[in-house]
């Protein structure tokens, strides 16, 4: 079996994915403009949904797992009195409920009694989540509904403002890794007494990347692979201990809690280190070369 090719190309891209195509589809546009099979993005958007996808080539790869932790940021409509079996625009309505007397005021507080801070949701029937080893967007397709076990999830911020089109309210939100904003929308039609659902979503940060740097698939910037690490603390260390780092060195924690990105006197990331007890342990070693 023939070795694959090392990684030449290296950077995180910061894309504004359009509607229409999956997050997959915006990677292989981004292998094929790179020449560069190692390409993976740092956290799935719907193909309905907008904004901002980071996407890693190369070693940065390997960095994926700190971009996909982060605090993301969302805008979307919410649509009172429909519901429909995927909790978006794209499903069959599934139900109508008259919701006439709803007023934003009223969702307002259901949403400060029910969904900021740490809450639990029960993941969509379209999500990628495995079950069983089977993705649960794939027994969706199949007709099959499985019971799904809750998790918990992080609502920093959810505030809904009005629009021009009565009892659809624009919901920006600021949630943890892994929260369903569909969910967000379907749970709050029901405590309204009815049913809704989502629609235009578009997310407007990931950590610290943000939508006004994003760009489109086809000509977004390559930005170094340091920039995958822009949430973490930077610890900048000697020469002599980066060679030490490179080789996977165990090190007394640093201060806070982690993780933390080290760079060598040159600027560059040489690793990103976790606490463990009372030290600090190589996540990540990034090749110099």
């Amino acid at each position: 079996m023939a070795r694959k090719k090392p990684a030449t190309t290296h950077g995180i891209a910061v894309v504004d994915k359009p509607t229409g195509v999956t997050s997959h589809d915006v990677v292989g546009t981004l292998r094929r403009r790179f020449n560069e099979r190692q390409v993976g993005h740092g956290g799935t958007l719907d193909p309905s949904a907008t904004g901002v996808l980071v996407v890693a080539v190369g070693k940065a790869t390997k960095l994926l797992r700190f971009v996909e932790k982060t605090k993301k940021a969302y805008l979307g409509e919410i649509v009172l009195g429909t519901e429909t079996n995927t909790l978006d625009a794209d499903g069959e309505i599934t139900a109508t409920h008259d919701m006439a007397g709803v007023t934003l005021e009223d969702a307002q507080l259901i949403v400060a009694a029910h969904f900021v801070g740490a809450i639990e949701q029960i993941p969509p029937m379209v999500s990628a989540i495995k079950i069983d080893g089977k993705r649960l967007h794939e027994l969706a397709r199949e007709g099959i509904e499985v019971d799904r076990p809750p998790r918990p999830v992080t609502i920093y911020s959810f505030q809904l403002m009005p629009t021009d089109e009565p009892h659809v309210f624009l919901a920006a939100v600021e949630c943890s890794s892994g929260t369903y904003i569909r969910t967000l929308a379907a749970d709050l039609g029901t405590l309204l007494g009815g049913g809704a659902h989502l629609r235009n979503l578009r997310r407007t940060a990931v950590g610290r990347f943000t939508i006004g740097e994003a760009q489109a698939p086809d000509h977004c910037e390559l930005l170094p692979v340091e920039e995958a690490v822009r949430t973490l603390d930077r610890i900048d260390i000697t020469r002599d201990l980066a060679d030490l780092v490179a080789n996977g060195r165990v090190l007394p924690a640093f201060e806070g809690d982690g993780p933390w990105a080290l760079f060598d006197p040159d600027g560059l990331l040489v690793a990103v280190y976790e606490a463990f007890g009372g030290e600090a342990k190589p996540a990540v070693v990034v090749p110099q070369n």
